[in-house]
């Protein structure tokens, strides 16, 4: 188990107010610890889940993690880091991302010690006068301090009267449920201190704050879907094994401090390790591997998920599970690629056949006007890790 010393400094950007902290995890007396789940999102990755491993941390010392579902401001859009506005939510589309996102969030942190709470248990009765006397405690000048609100401002694009009250509807989230700590990444530093004031201003003791970094993707980019860099929790095994082998290895000390247990001074150390060749990056890669699919998906998977890469991409083997697909005419390869999902789009599978990327049988295919004729099963593979069996007559 980390030490509290490890726990407020390895993974964190920063602490408000530590002094604090460290008096109430001294105390002994189990801690509220806030963090606000935004259900328009449906897929997470392991970079959004950061915050939720350091929560964790804090279950394992005894504390007592409180989810709030923003059923009530997802119908506004978090604003955070958008250029404009975002369409509003159904109360039903709310309600079945937050399931989903769920399943997901309980991969991660422990379920029996966690309070999950839904917004609309305090604003689904929330009158005008209530409305009036939180919108009265902030100022626009104070809203228009907000960097993603600011930008827009000066750009003279939309900015709505109902965008600006997502940081006032969250920091009375903080008054409903009187959490000791609220956790959250960089960018919700903003919402995150305006819980921090309300708080003060109605006479209660402010949380604290613990803010942790935003992780680049795999090939040091911004982590995201659409760059194809990220590690998605519900990602198989397989493919969050493979993932990780993928990243370039400069990222590897960045995953190794937020999603390992490995002692923070071998961490520093991998960048020059890695330079002089005394550490293969390789297995540096395959213990990460290893240690985030066990957190995520058990021994087992893990186990299984390193076997399977081993056999695969080290004894050139083919995987002992991939998808089928009938094949029962003659296809453009453009269109099969596509349609097997080995490829997002016909540009992109272009892409694939003009880097070489694209084999059936083994063989490359190095033209668009390929036609694949549907003759007994034959393996269609796009780079290392994608395989299809095609079923002929």
């Amino acid at each position: 188990m980390l030490t509290i010393d490890e726990i407020l400094s390895r993974g964190v950007s920063e602490v408000i107010v530590e002094a604090n902290v460290r008096r109430k995890l001294n105390a002994g007396k189990p801690l509220r610890l806030k963090l606000g789940i935004d259900p328009t999102r449906s897929d997470i990755h392991i970079g959004h889940a950061v915050a939720l491993r350091k929560m964790r941390q804090f279950q394992e010392l005894g504390h007592t993690v409180v989810l709030i579902v923003g059923d009530w401001t997802a119908q506004i859009g978090d604003p955070t880091g958008r250029d404009e506005s975002r369409p509003r939510l159904t109360v039903e589309e709310t309600k079945s991302n937050a399931k989903y996102y769920m399943d997901q969030v309980f991969k991660v942190i422990d379920p029996a010690k966690t309070e999950v709470r839904w917004q609309s248990e305090w604003f689904g009765q929330f009158d005008l006068e209530k409305a009036f006397g939180l919108i009265g405690r902030f100022t626009v000048n104070q809203m228009l301090a907000h960097e993603t609100f600011r930008k827009r401002y000066e750009a003279g694009q939309q900015l709505t009267v109902l965008e600006l009250m997502y940081p006032m509807l969250q920091a009375y989230d903080s008054i409903a449920i009187k959490p000791d700590i609220e956790f959250g990444g960089t960018d919700q530093k903003f919402n995150i201190l305006a819980g921090r004031q309300l708080m003060e201003q109605m006479g209660m003791e402010p949380q604290d704050v613990i803010l942790v970094p935003l992780i680049i993707g795999t090939d040091g980019r911004k982590m995201s879907k659409s760059f194809n860099n990220s590690v998605d929790i519900l990602m198989s095994p397989n493919d969050k094994y493979g993932k990780i082998m993928s990243m370039g290895d400069d990222v590897l000390p960045v995953y190794y401090e937020v999603w390992s247990d490995a002692p923070l001074a071998e961490v520093k150390a991998m960048p020059e390790a890695i330079k002089t060749g005394s550490v293969n990056p390789r297995d540096l890669k395959m213990q990460l591997a290893r240690d985030i699919i066990r957190q995520l998906d058990g021994e087992a998977a893990a186990a299984e998920a390193e076997a399977e890469f081993i056999r695969v991409f080290q004894q050139r083997d083919l995987p002992t599970d991939m998808p089928e697909v009938a094949l029962s005419e003659a296809t453009n390869i453009v269109d099969l690629l596509v349609s097997t999902k080995l490829a997002a789009s016909k540009g992109e599978a272009r892409r694939l056949i003009d880097g070489g990327g694209v084999r059936l049988a083994g063989e490359k295919i190095g033209s668009y006007d390929s036609l694949i004729q549907p003759i007994g099963e034959q393996i269609l593979q796009v780079g290392r890790r994608k395989f299809v069996k095609l079923l002929g007559n």
